[in-house]
């Protein structure tokens, strides 16, 4: 099996154009042809710092989503909204961050979504309106998009010899800021006397730290080498790319890639890209769902605050290791469904478990719930599979990722319309098993051994 940078190699002989590598990057040691060491550090340093962030503004408000609509008023149909605007944020927001990236520079896009989040985090809690509470969530949501897409490029970057390993350790990063966010709001807001504004609000001072080591890049406007390789890499790199930035990552850099890179392929034409593009949408779905709701559903059953912003926490927790191991034996199999019927059915029991006995067995279905998740880098293994070219991974990363995101957003705005006029988690929790079917279908029809080129 080979490792995550002989996958990003092999991709990059598959007949892709290459772009010319720029020309080096600042010596700020004196050095006329390495980055200094000190600086190389920083950077890792400003990765996993910027990574811990990418997560916080979601999962904080997951744990506290019941003081949010209790002080600003918000109806349970309002608040699906607000569990809505991640997704559609990434959809909208990260196509514009290839275009900023080559105007500004890669580091400077970063240092400045990191005050966007750090912003938005700030002002939300103290801006008195549901409509005003939106509008700052979706600029820190601006600042997690065009971050999620870059990191892949910053690492391609800095670190062209290390892809895989610096990839892996931005996504560890990436899964403990969600899961830290989900497990200590409460706690924190306990300990700052109850008030759920300063619960969210602490998380302004973690993004306002990740902003320090960008401030060196600021002035770098030199290009990745080869524009389109980051995107090949979080594409083919999926054991060990983020949470939500790989396969945005590889969105951004298809727009960002010239037509010279392009494939003539029909795209729209293939089933499996369609099935992919399903198979991505529907698992956004699960998730942001299971971000915004689960522990409202877990304190309706009657457990503590506390104890349910750790059990989100322990779903969010399980992408750590899985994230690594899923895609490695995804990759030994000729066709992928075995693994798509299993996380799928991880899923339904785990449904099925919130539905019949939510307090009860709280834990075993947050543990299977976690599992189910970890279809996300699924998807993005059988992305790198589906294609023979590093142009075609481009195309169908693009194609599978911005369509995927489009169909996660009514997901969670459903959730909160149902559970308003239901009264309760049972119709809700019934429209979340019922998505796992379709989910389970489109994966298999993805997993199929058979590349999107044999199709267009």
């Amino acid at each position: 099996m080979p490792d995550d940078e002989t996958q990003t190699q092999t991709l990059n002989r598959g007949g892709a154009a290459r772009t010319p590598a720029g020309p080096p990057p600042p010596q700020l040691s004196g050095a006329a042809e390495a980055p200094a060491p000190w600086l190389l550090r920083l950077i890792a340093v400003g990765l996993v710092l910027a990574a811990l962030n990418l997560r916080p503004a979601i999962t904080s408000l997951g744990a506290l989503l019941e003081e949010v609509r209790e002080g600003l008023h918000m109806s349970g149909s309002v608040a699906g909204v607000l569990t809505s605007v991640p997704p559609l944020c990434f959809a909208v927001f990260g196509v514009m961050a290839p275009r900023l990236a080559r105007r500004f520079g890669a580091g400077a896009v970063v240092c400045a979504g990191m005050a966007a989040i750090a912003a938005g985090l700030l002002i939300r809690p103290y801006i008195g309106s549901t409509a005003g509470f939106l509008a700052a969530s979706a600029l820190a949501l601006m600042g997690i998009a065009v971050s999620n897409i870059l990191m892949p490029v910053i690492v391609k970057r800095w670190f062209p010899d290390r892809v895989g390993t610096m990839t892996g350790l931005y996504s560890m990063a990436l899964a403990l800021g969600t899961a830290l966010a989900a497990a200590v709001t409460v706690p924190l807001t306990g300990a700052m006397g109850g008030n759920w504004q300063s619960g969210l609000a602490v998380w302004a001072g973690l993004a306002a730290l990740a902003v320090l080591p960008w401030i060196v890049l600021v002035r770098d406007r030199t290009p990745a080498p080869g524009q389109a390789a980051p995107a090949r890499a979080a594409a083919a790199s999926g054991p060990s790319a983020s949470i939500s930035g790989r396969a945005a990552g590889a969105s951004g850099q298809a727009a960002a890639s010239g037509p010279a890179e392009a494939p003539a392929l029909r795209i729209t034409r293939s089933r499996t890209a369609w099935g992919l593009a399903c198979f991505f949408g529907l698992q956004a779905t699960a998730a942001y769902i299971t971000m915004g709701w689960m522990p409202q559903i877990f304190r309706d059953a009657g457990v503590s605050a506390g104890t349910a912003g750790v059990l989100l926490a322990v779903t969010m927790a399980m992408g750590v290791p899985l994230a690594f191991v899923i895609p490695r034996v995804a990759a030994r199999l000729k066709q992928q469904s075995p693994i798509v019927v299993v996380l799928g059915l991880c899923g339904l029991i785990g449904y099925g478990g919130l539905y019949l006995a939510p307090a009860a067995g709280a834990w075993a279905w947050a543990l299977l719930l976690g599992v189910a998740n970890c279809a996300f880098p699924l998807a993005l293994t059988m992305i790198g599979m589906r294609t023979r070219t590093g142009a075609g991974v481009v195309r169908l990363s693009a194609f599978a990722q911005s369509t995927g995101y489009l169909l996660s957003i009514p997901g969670p705005l459903l959730v909160g319309v149902l559970y308003q006029h239901s009264g309760g988690w049972g119709l809700p929790i019934a429209l979340m098993a019922g998505l796992m079917i379709p989910q389970m279908v489109a994966g298999v029809l993805a997993g199929r051994d058979r590349t999107i080129e044999d199709e267009c």
